[in-house]
């Protein structure tokens, strides 16, 4: 398979959805059914040896001894693209179908986005030995005809000794660049908090300005800090997603504000200061309007250094420019990090968009990746 053949099967398996007309596929929900099917199709037709785990990905092993790993997940966001996940597993099989020299484990991970259950790594997690156990899990496994016992049975094999991934970049540096690929050199760590602001609901005719408690007008305060905070700290990157008013009526004050906060830098010391000043200005705010708040760590995942160097080096070998740069969003190359080497190539995102139907990638971009994979695969060895 070539840049535009490996395009052609992304777009096909994007047909694979729990919404027609819409590209929707999340962990073990009925599409994925097919999508194992075709996709383990195109393993064993590359010559490997296949299994399904019991989290539902989908293994294929090429040769034998001492083995790199390359993949990613097939699952997607509501709504999403063809490419995110999907194209980094056909890149690998494509690899293997030109028969490397050295073995191979193409690994399909049932899940990454955490869009079902909102608990994401589903399929790498249990690779490492930390596999999620939340009852809806196991009974989407039931359901979807696996038995959580075999869990135990996903761990990585011994002769695994490194992980690559391949992804589109989802931003617009690459394209702003205007280079194909991007080595990455670490993946940055996030802290995500719900923020609660809590004043006092009243009329919106009859009560003065000078004494309201509005909670959503301190959170607007607050998210202005946010935006400030995040611009004018280098790397950093600081959102808020999400933000609900109760009691949420038009004529009502609102009485209470929850706001999401998601906070990333490739340096957890700064991104561990960036928040406690967040944090500590969200109190400050609220206490000059006299009101409350409170705030509850959702998620805190320190910044993961990737094994770059090899990768760095097929770059070269294959001809093309070498840029390092850290990636904002987590992928599961920092799950495999916990237990070996990984590494990750990114491709140029065409208008930097991705988790979008618009998502897209070019065919020579693709067979840039495909160069540096078999340069890469050629010069492999086991540490």
């Amino acid at each position: 398979m070539d840049g535009r053949e490996i395009i052609r099967h992304c777009r096909l398996l994007a047909e694979q959805t729990e919404e027609p007309g819409h590209i929707t596929r999340t962990y073990l929900s009925p599409p994925m059914h097919a999508v194992h099917r075709m996709v383990r199709g195109c393993m064993e037709a590359a010559g490997m040896a296949t299994r399904i785990d019991a989290v539902g990905n989908l293994r294929g092993v090429y040769g034998r001894g001492p083995r790199l790993m390359i993949g990613s997940h097939l699952d997607t966001v509501p709504h999403s693209g063809a490419f995110d996940g999907i194209l980094g597993v056909m890149i690998a099989i494509a690899l293997v179908d030109r028969q490397p020299p050295c073995a191979v484990e193409v690994a399909a991970f049932a899940e990454e986005e955490g869009a079902r259950f909102g608990v994401p790594f589903i399929g790498s997690r249990a690779l490492v030995g930390s596999p999620v156990m939340d009852e809806r899990v196991l009974a989407a496994i039931r359901e979807f005809g696996l038995d959580p016992a075999g869990i135990p049975e996903a761990l990585l094999d011994p002769e695994v000794k490194a992980y690559l991934e391949f992804h589109i970049e989802q931003g617009p540096v690459l394209e702003n660049l205007g280079l194909p690929l991007g080595v990455v050199e670490a993946i940055a760590g996030q802290s995500r908090w719900e923020i609660r602001f809590e004043g006092k609901a009243n009329h919106a005719g009859t009560t003065p300005m000078d004494v309201r408690r509005d909670a959503l007008a301190c959170a607007a305060e607050w998210i202005g800090m946010v935006e400030h905070v995040a611009r004018t700290t280098s790397g950093l990157v600081a959102t808020v997603g999400t933000i609900e008013a109760l009691p949420g009526a038009g004529n009502v004050i609102p009485g209470t504000a929850i706001a999401s906060l998601d906070v990333r830098h490739a340096s957890d010391e700064v991104r561990e200061r960036a928040l406690n000043l967040l944090l500590n200005g969200a109190e400050h705010i609220a206490h000059g309007r006299g009101l409350t708040v409170t705030g509850e760590a959702r998620l805190d995942q320190p910044a993961v250094a990737l094994y770059f160097e090899t990768v760095e080096q097929a770059v070269q070998s294959a001809g093309f420019p070498v840029h390092r740069m850290v990636s904002g969003a987590g992928h599961d190359a920092m799950i495999l990090a916990r237990k070996i080497p990984a590494s990750m190539l990114f491709l140029r995102s065409p208008g930097g968009i991705s988790h979008h139907p618009d998502e897209s990638v070019a065919a020579e971009d693709v067979d840039a990746a495909l160069a540096v994979g078999a340069d890469l695969l050629r010069a492999w060895s086991p540490a």
